[in-house]
């Protein structure tokens, strides 16, 4: 359940109309990293959490929520930003105020090529906001859909690169405007996408354990070998020297990848180096995390109970803590 407040999560300003910067700023209304794209992408995360992860399901409806908000705050700024444009473009006569200050095809022309890097963006809406991104290319689940893989450490981990990129659009944008008002608005916007990339990095380090996503674990010949693939300047690094991240195995280089690949007949022979982890022991873990997912979702929904959304205020969650039917928050709650 969603309910609306009409006032804005951060009160949005402008200092003056600017048509140009209304129309790059769409990019964070119905681009690929703008806000539509981050509120869908969490909203729908959401579900298969739900029951198997009732806190990341709430984290998750939370952060969905707000980026909902922050879609309305850009939305808004977009609206000022056109104050005197949009109207005027309703009025379908000449004497209009934005036609006696375009007097002639030069200066219609000159504001087309300056003012606007999306024309289509006037002539389509007046200027009403659109679920477009810049170049006027309509908003398309295809942005998100491949963000909802049904396991929950491979979807935070996409979230916290998502966070990121919406981060740098926001700090390229703060480059394009003078107006001291919308910088603080993205300033606002930039810093929640930093605090939300944070909040799912301790989500996905709260489940445990979370490498690698899914349930299969790698094969033990092949997982910490680095093939030198490119001629010239060849670089070492923690990436290829040293202990791997996760797993703690030793990087074996391969400096001559065309023989070694030869040598072993295709990585036919290869046996694992470096390594402790042999192959009984991945297809032991591979049953062992095969077992603990299923069982985290099947317990937490038995097939053979009847299903109900909304759990009664007398209900406890998987972790034993009671849970309010409303916690206040105006959204969808449990």
């Amino acid at each position: 359940m969603f309910y609306h407040v009409k006032e804005l999560q951060f009160n949005a300003r402008v200092s003056k109309p600017d048509p140009a910067f209304a129309s790059l700023l769409l990019e964070q209304f119905g681009g690929a990293n703008g806000e539509l794209a981050a509120a869908l992408r969490y909203f729908g995360q959401a579900f298969g959490a739900r029951k198997p992860f009732p806190d990341k399901y709430d984290l998750l409806m939370d952060i969905a929520t707000e980026e909902f908000s922050h879609l309305e705050i850009v939305g808004a700024t977009i609206q000022m930003l056109l104050t005197g444009i949009n109207g005027d473009l309703k009025n379908a006569a000449e004497n209009s105020e934005i036609m006696r200050l375009l007097d002639g095809k030069a200066a219609k022309e000159q504001m087309i090529h300056e003012g606007m890097v999306a024309p289509q963006f006037l002539v389509g809406s007046a200027g009403t906001p659109a679920f477009t991104n810049t170049q006027g290319v309509p908003w398309t689940a295809a942005y998100i859909n491949g963000d909802c893989t049904g396991d929950l450490t491979a979807d935070l981990r996409s979230d916290i690169a998502a966070e990121s990129r919406a981060k740098m659009v926001y700090e390229y944008l703060l480059q394009f405007t003078d107006d001291p008002y919308v910088k603080e608005t993205l300033m606002f916007l930039m810093t929640r996408e930093v605090a939300h990339f944070q909040m799912f990095e301790a989500a996905l380090e709260n489940i445990k354990p979370n490498f690698p996503p899914g349930v299969l674990q790698s094969d033990p010949r092949y997982s910490n070998l680095y093939f030198n693939m490119s001629t010239g300047n060849d670089y070492t690094g923690p990436w290829n020297t040293g202990k791997t991240s996760e797993m703690g195995e030793t990087y074996q280089y391969v400096e001559d990848p065309i023989r070694y690949v030869m040598e072993t007949h295709g990585l036919q022979g290869q046996q694992p180096q470096g390594t402790n982890r042999t192959m009984e022991m991945v297809e032991q873990a591979d049953r062992e995390m095969s077992q603990q997912r299923s069982e985290e979702i099947n317990n937490a929904a038995p097939i053979d109970e009847e299903q109900e959304w909304n759990m009664p205020s007398d209900k406890t969650d998987e972790k034993g803590k009671t849970r309010s039917k409303s916690k206040g928050k105006g959204k969808d709650n449990i």
